[in-house]
């Protein structure tokens, strides 16, 4: 499946180059709940630094990597072993470990107490400072790609701007190891929804991305290599009471042939302040689409899911 592609250049070129992008994208998001993004903002050389890191990181021996693994934090930082997340509604694991980065605040805002430190990495010298640096461009990326859902809901082009500076956005590097024996499964992540506004996907290392279609098939997802692909989460879906899709997804098993290959993958969770409410905007209320959400935080609602996925208890 095309899905349907975007050029972030255009958000930043004359009347019309914007509001046709502006267009393209929430139609986009109404119809399928993912575009591919071309002059997205994050460099070849920022992308293939991070996999270089990733890769080394889930390298090292287990007992290594497991000294990041830190209790009480609901994997919200660091590492979370292999077998540790499930989908919402599904009992069997997902068949990854990863390892995840979150906000780091350098203006002396209060909300930094709400925030666990992010972990330190100290047998790949590169690996925390490339994943700040990354943080801030997906960050920068995302925050653009906002701007123009505002427009086209409606909104003020900066409406989002105050909840997702210095927000609790995650960035998360995802290691699908091997497959050394008959799988109990053809499902490698099993069937979910993103929690957060928006995830940013920069090219995974290998096929098996799928997204469930209006007609209730499973379709493979491809972008080319200078693009990134950019969805709608749970959290828009609930703001804009349905207007925006949130697109079911899962990640398939690998042809036999290719059993005895890793997939790395790396998803920007783009998620806002917790403070920030996700009750239904008016503008996407009427007659013909009631209220379907109770109101509720941002922070209330990620707090619900990750009990649903079982890395809260």
């Amino acid at each position: 499946m095309a899905i349907p592609v975007v050029d972030l250049a255009d958000f930043s070129g004359d009347a019309k180059q914007k509001a046709s992008f502006v267009n393209a994208l929430g139609k986009a998001y109404e119809e399928v709940g993912f575009v591919a993004v071309k002059n997205h903002g994050i460099t070849d050389a920022a992308i293939e630094e991070l996999y270089s890191n990733t890769k080394e990181f889930f390298s090292l021996p287990l007992d290594v990597k497991k000294k990041y693994e830190i209790p009480g934090l609901a994997g919200q930082r660091g590492y979370t072993s292999f077998g540790k997340e499930h989908a919402k509604g599904s009992k069997a694991a997902d068949l990854k470990e990863f390892f995840q980065f979150g906000q780091t605040v350098v203006d002396g805002d209060p909300i930094a107490a709400e925030y666990p430190a992010n972990v330190t990495v100290t047998e790949v010298i590169n690996f925390t400072p490339t994943f700040f640096k990354a943080y801030r461009s997906f960050e920068d990326s995302g925050s653009r790609l906002l701007k123009a859902i505002s427009l086209y809901l409606g909104l003020d082009e900066n409406y989002f701007d105050q909840y997702v500076h210095n927000g609790n956005s995650i960035l998360r590097a995802i290691h699908y190891p091997p497959i050394t024996s008959e799988p109990r499964s053809a499902i490698r992540a099993e069937q979910h929804e993103d929690i957060n506004l928006i995830t940013l996907l920069i090219g995974a290392s290998a096929d098996g991305l799928e997204i469930l279609s209006k007609q209730n098939e499973w379709v493979p997802v491809t972008s080319l290599p200078e693009q990134i692909v950019v969805n709608v989460g749970d959290m828009l879906q609930r703001l804009t009471n349905n207007k925006l899709k949130s697109t079911t997804h899962r990640v398939v098993n690998p042809p036999r042939e290719k059993w005895g290959t890793s997939r790395f993958s790396i998803p920007f969770f783009l998620h806002p302040k917790s403070s920030m409410s996700l009750a239904c905007l008016p503008g996407c209320i009427d007659q013909g689409h009631p209220k379907q959400y109770p109101d509720a935080t941002a922070g209330e609602y990620l707090d619900e899911r990750l009990r649903e996925i079982g890395l809260k208890k």
